[in-house]
């Protein structure tokens, strides 16, 4: 009589156990992806006719790769006109250097009347994600900027000019600067689209031309290049209407002009002061000069 073999039959469980775990995973992964989903304008017909898989399902294949659209300064979509080339609606100036002239806001200074910095402040939002579109022309000399991030009333680290009154600090604006300066010297006419915190003691932390990045607790530290400071000039136009944009979101502060992007600082300090919602607003310092500014545009995300 033939004995019966008692071995208990053993199976192999890790394929079935594999097999589970992966149509698991995938079933995540599309379920993730149907939960985050693509926005449908940025999707991009497919390079070629869609084809089926073994199991009958459909591919789509590779997606046709595609320029962007074009750089527009005139592309306003979500922005609103903030100025209104009429009256200083929603705005706070000192006339005696800020006026509205032929659809422009335009702040000046006059030779041998000394001026310190001053500054003309949008009240009527304070943001700190946004775009921020307009047109700027710097003439006879000095400097000024845009400030955004940014807050009045601080008391100012530097003095006046010999013989003038103490600063108005509903006039005066604390933080970040997007630059721009007449080319009286080398060293202001490298200034231009350079990121330049204003009444701190943070002064420039990125230069034209460089990508800077500041982790917690730490300094500046150069990242990337943008290009060389002195060539980057070439994009800026002397005594004529120049297209400036800043792009802010979160620690990342981005400054274009004429569509060549000049500077980029970007704060992972999450309670810096750079990171906070501001005010908008234009400085005009030194003299003679005479700054001009139109069309500006806001578009907020916050």
């Amino acid at each position: 009589m033939l004995q019966s073999d008692s071995s208990p039959i053993r199976f192999n469980h890790r394929p079935i156990l594999l097999a589970t775990l992966v149509g698991v995973s995938s079933l995540m992964f599309t379920s993730e992806l149907i939960s985050q989903s693509v926005p449908p304008a940025l999707e991009s017909p497919p390079a070629q006719p869609p084809q089926s898989g073994s199991h009958g399902e459909k591919l789509m294949g590779m997606p046709k790769f595609h320029e962007p659209a074009p750089y527009d300064p005139n592309e306003h979509s979500g922005y609103k006109q903030i100025f209104d080339g009429k009256s200083f609606a929603g705005w706070d100036a000192d006339p005696t250097i800020w006026r509205v002239e032929g659809g422009m806001m335009v702040g000046e200074t006059l030779e041998d009347k000394p001026k310190g910095n001053n500054y003309i402040v949008y009240r009527g939002d304070k943001t700190r994600d946004f775009d921020l579109k307009l047109q700027m022309k710097i003439e006879k000399g000095g400097g000024g900027g845009i400030q955004y991030r940014s807050v009045t009333g601080v008391p100012w680290t530097r003095p006046q000019p010999d013989g003038q009154q103490p600063y108005d600090l509903k006039f005066m604006m604390t933080g970040p600067q997007a630059d721009f300066w007449f080319p009286v010297t080398a060293a202001t006419s490298s200034y231009t689209g350079q990121w330049y915190s204003e009444n701190t003691m943070q002064g420039i932390l990125a230069y034209r031309g460089q990508v800077t990045q500041a982790l917690p607790g730490q300094a500046n530290r150069l990242v990337a290049r943008i290009g060389d400071i002195q060539a980057l000039g070439g994009y800026v136009k002397v005594n004529e209407w120049n297209d400036y944009e800043i792009i802010a979101r979160g620690g990342v502060m981005m400054h274009i002009m004429n569509g060549q992007l000049m500077a980029v600082f970007i704060d992972d300090n999450r309670d810096s002061i750079n990171n906070q919602p501001g005010l908008i607003g234009f400085e005009i310092e030194s003299q003679p000069c005479r700054i001009s500014v139109r069309n500006v545009w806001l578009r907020k995300f916050d």
